[in-house]
């Protein structure tokens, strides 16, 4: 995802030509500025019809005569997409006066102070979120309109990306190669691997940063996987539940700098964290994705394990420049964030690597591992729920982790084999931990993410460090 600040012209020339012609049709429509201001969403629309400081004046007139602390949001909003300082000032001076607060035009200090309360905006606020995002992509008004009862997150936290609808397009049956013909992958390059049922892929992280998302079936199943580059998460999901297999895609939007999905037969907004609708019509049909396994390792570990995986092909059906380290090389580079969340937590810088462990059909707890705690420790157990757990680390620094009920392991070659602690010996599959007799252990679907990203998403989650 792209700020506003570093969106294409191309959208910025498409948000602010159609706004002008819709805000302007609107006015028209209901032949007099007067009449369009009864609508408390049309007040906060004027507002983007910036060549009309008589109009901006009427609207902050009756905006501050009918002051709700809800409309801190929606004014918050029409400052965040002002194009010019003299009119973000107008409605700053409105949005300070009512409120007592003085962040001047620092949007993230502002979005933090409205978040870090209980939310208050209004039933109108969803109207107005459609009418606003669907200037900038018309697909975008679906997600918001006539949605107000089907929600389970905050509305106020959810933004715009700075892209359109697939505007980030998804991989979907993209094609694979075989790893001799991989040429253009280094063997310290790293990727992400997956293994349905014997078949393995490797997708590397500099084709999969510029699409997100790959829609594919592997080993028979139609799968998703979903990789946010803001939050380092890359998540692998069926998507087939209860007979239905849901298209999804990406939204464009973000909740807490986490990527929100859409389908394409409803256009809910879906989590990428918990595989959930959070806004839309398939929100509360008890619909929760199960998802895999994801390793990120490097590109020489993984084809040593699985010399017969297949691996992305560079013909994607796209001009990207797809060296390494291209993509979001300056966002990766730093600790700073694009999009700010309602708590910074400083236990962990922001982008440091966790591995997450949940297991939310048993238990509500949730766990967060440092990668570093874990590299220096290539066996570490512990327990979530009931459930006892073994994370083993190999030297690559990739995580795999083992349902290992009480077995309790000593050593670990930092590859394929394992000793419990009476000396029987182990062997790490990708998804089965082979043991003496026959007897196996199931992985136990786990994934990296940056340290803030996740912390933001579920506050009450055990750190490990």
């Amino acid at each position: 995802m792209f700020t506003w600040g570093k969106a294409t012209s191309l959208t910025t020339i498409l948000f602010f030509t159609v706004s002008s012609i819709l805000i302007a049709d609107n006015v028209h429509e209901n032949e007099s500025p007067s009449t369009a201001l009864e609508d408390a969403t049309q007040y906060f629309l004027n507002l983007l019809q910036e060549n009309d400081p008589s109009l901006t004046a009427r609207s902050l007139k009756r905006i501050k005569e009918n002051w709700e602390e809800g409309y801190e949001i929606m004014l918050l909003e029409a400052i965040y997409y002002s194009r010019s300082n003299k009119h973000s000032s107008k409605l700053l001076k409105v949005l300070e006066d009512q409120t007592g607060k003085d962040f001047g035009l620092d949007h993230d200090r502002w979005f933090q102070w409205i978040w870090n309360k209980e939310a208050s905006y209004p039933s109108e606020y969803f109207e107005y979120k459609a009418k606003l995002h669907r200037l900038i992509d018309p697909k975008f008004g679906k997600y918001f309109l006539n949605r107000g009862h089907q929600s389970t997150i905050r509305l106020d936290e959810v933004r715009w990306g700075g892209v359109l609808q697939d505007g980030i397009p998804p991989l979907r049956n993209p094609k694979m190669i075989r790893p001799l013909e991989a040429t253009y992958l280094k063997d310290s390059a790293v990727i992400f691997g997956i293994e349905v049922n014997g078949d393995a892929r490797a997708y590397p992280k500099q084709i999969l940063a510029w699409h997100e998302m790959f829609v594919d079936e592997v080993g028979g199943l139609p799968v998703a996987g979903v990789y946010c580059t803001l939050c380092g998460t890359v998540i692998l999901y069926k998507t087939e539940h209860n007979g239905t297999n849901h298209q999804l895609g990406t939204s464009g939007f973000l909740y807490r700098s986490n990527k929100l999905m859409y389908d394409k037969k409803t256009q809910s907004l879906w989590s990428t964290l918990e595989g959930e609708p959070v806004i839309g019509p398939l929100v509360g049909k008890g619909i929760q994705l199960e998802y895999l396994s994801v390793v990120t390792t490097t590109w020489g570990e993984w084809k040593k394990r699985h010399p017969d995986t297949k691996v992305l092909s560079l013909d994607t059906g796209h001009r990207r420049d797809y060296r390494e380290g291209v993509a979001y090389k300056d966002y990766f580079a730093t600790d700073d964030l694009m999009f700010t969340v309602p708590k910074i937590d400083g236990r962990l810088k922001n982008k440091d690597e966790i591995l997450a462990i949940r297991l939310p059909e048993d238990t509500n707890e949730n766990m967060a591992i440092s990668s570093d705690f874990l590299r220096k420790r290539p066996i570490y157990q512990n327990k979530i729920g009931s459930t006892p757990f073994t994370v083993f680390t190999d030297t690559s620094g990739a995580h795999r982790v083992f349902k290992t009920e009480e077995i309790e392991f000593a050593k670990y070659d930092g590859y394929s084999t394992a000793k419990d602690s009476e000396g029987k010996v182990w062997t790490l599959g990708e998804n089965i931990l082979k043991g003496p007799e026959g007897k196996s252990l199931e992985r136990f679907q786990s994934f990296n993410a940056f340290w803030f990203g996740y912390k933001a998403a579920f506050p009450e989650v055990v750190l490990i460090q």
